[in-house]
């Protein structure tokens, strides 16, 4: 249990000293001291709504004395993490049903504990998995929801035990705010993929209170959450780079696949596919794009640099290619078949899985087995892998094909993110929108 705090407020200044103005319906205890400091009885009162700042739920004390001063003194009921300062609140853009439409949504804050970066958001990008959340497609939604896990914003205080991290740098956050910091993936630097992690919303934070996401004015982060962002880079290239571009980054470090000379296959032309085509042609790949269809092709081939394009569709192409790939990243996130394109590995080639799919896929045992191929997964990538990636992004001169939003057109974003009509990924604007209603 947290220690009392006192607050001395001279009565002629006004409770919005606070900085605190959307009331939260707590009862207020006045105890009117006399002048030899005997208490009369205690009562009970509500103060007007203008008048009560913010507060976490507290116990709050007020003692009046005939200086015309008032002592607060604050008791919190719960272990809030930060200090035992009044929470903040913020304002995001929530879907408050499976609807997935987003609206205004005022919630709050804990305060900047020891070890917490409390920063305001600038940009934050759309991903497909936001998708997923909003409409309970994964039936483990819970609302209000703010989501947004492509974060980039500006440090506006820290904790006492926070030293990497300034008040004015530009930092960003992923889609984890929490680990165990004990298992063995903690111990390995690879914390996305503890058992106990926290997903930076649509989640609960150790102190109970539901986590929200980065499609709001502020943020409230653990230090080892937060990576640094390179000097000299655009925050609104950077966004993307959190999420879809770690992704790919990851496995292809993980999996030994950073050498030069190999040959890879992007699998779906999206925001984690463009991604994808970038790093790997930055690492002297031999790229093709697989898709459906043809009408990305141009794209693909003059504009994101790869080097061949196969439509999934030709049986003839298709069958020209087999063998030919060392590993494919498979972007797509819906169920689709995985013999077509286990056939296109060379032996003990991968394919590596990194949509999020809510049905099963299927495959018969022969594919894998007469070529010693695999089928995995990868999932995100931790904060190291994160700041080597932007590291390694600078060094390269990358930049990230995006759409810049407002607020006020991300539920038009979302639509046309559903029927992939995007190129290629949607970033929002969130210090340059109007977040209110």
């Amino acid at each position: 249990m947290c220690l009392p705090s006192y607050l001395l407020i001279e009565k002629t200044t006004p409770f919005a000293i606070c900085k605190y103005t959307k009331p939260l319906r707590v009862k207020i205890v006045i105890e009117t001291l006399k002048v030899h400091e005997t208490k009369t009885k205690p009562r009970s009162t509500h103060l007007p709504h203008s008048k009560v700042p913010h507060f976490p739920p507290l116990y709050i004390r007020i003692f009046s004395n005939p200086l015309h001063s008032y002592i607060v003194s604050f008791q919190s009921t719960t272990n809030n993490m930060g200090t035992l300062q009044a929470e903040r609140t913020t304002i995001g853009w929530a879907a408050k049903d499976p609807s997935g439409i987003l609206s205004p949504y005022t919630f709050t804050l804990r305060n900047t504990g020891p070890d917490d970066v409390y920063l305001k958001v600038h940009y934050c990008g759309i991903c497909h998995s936001d998708l997923h959340q909003i409409k309970n497609d994964l039936g483990m939604s819970n609302y209000p929801m703010v989501p947004g896990h492509e974060v980039v914003g500006e440090v506006l205080e820290v904790g006492s035990n926070v030293s990497r991290f300034r008040v004015g740098e530009t930092v960003g956050v992923g889609l984890l705010v929490g680990c165990c910091k004990n298992c063995r993936a903690c111990n390995s630097d690879i914390e996305q993929y503890c058992n106990k992690k926290i997903w930076s919303y649509n989640d609960v934070y150790v102190d109970g209170k539901p986590t929200q996401g980065g499609f709001a004015e502020t943020m409230v982060v653990e230090q080892k959450f937060v990576v640094k962002i390179p000097e000299g880079m655009a925050p609104e290239q950077v966004a993307p780079l959190l999420c879809a571009g770690v992704t790919v980054y990851s496995p292809l470090a993980h999996f030994g696949l950073k050498m030069s000379g190999l040959r890879g296959g992007i699998l779906g032309l999206g925001g984690v596919g463009h991604m994808g085509v970038k790093i790997a042609k930055a690492l002297g790949h031999h790229v093709t794009v697989i898709s459906s269809s043809d009408k990305k092709k141009k794209e693909a081939i003059e504009h994101l640099g790869a080097d061949q394009y196969l439509v999934s569709s030709d049986a003839t192409a298709m069958q020209e290619a087999a063998d030919s790939l060392d590993y494919i990243i498979d972007t797509v996130p819906v169920g689709h078949p995985l013999e077509p394109y286990l056939s296109l590995l060379k032996l003990d080639g991968k394919l590596i899985l990194m949509g999020v799919i809510n049905t099963p896929l299927q495959f018969v045992s022969p594919m894998v087995m007469l070529g010693r191929k695999s089928i995995t997964g990868s999932f995100v990538g931790s904060i190291k892998e994160t700041e080597e990636m932007l590291e390694f992004w600078k060094e390269k001169g990358l930049s990230s094909m995006i759409e810049v939003v407002k607020m006020d057109y991300i539920n038009k974003a979302f639509e046309r993110l559903e029927k992939n009509d995007v190129r290629y990924r949607f970033v929002v604007d969130v210090k340059g929108s109007k977040l209110e209603e």
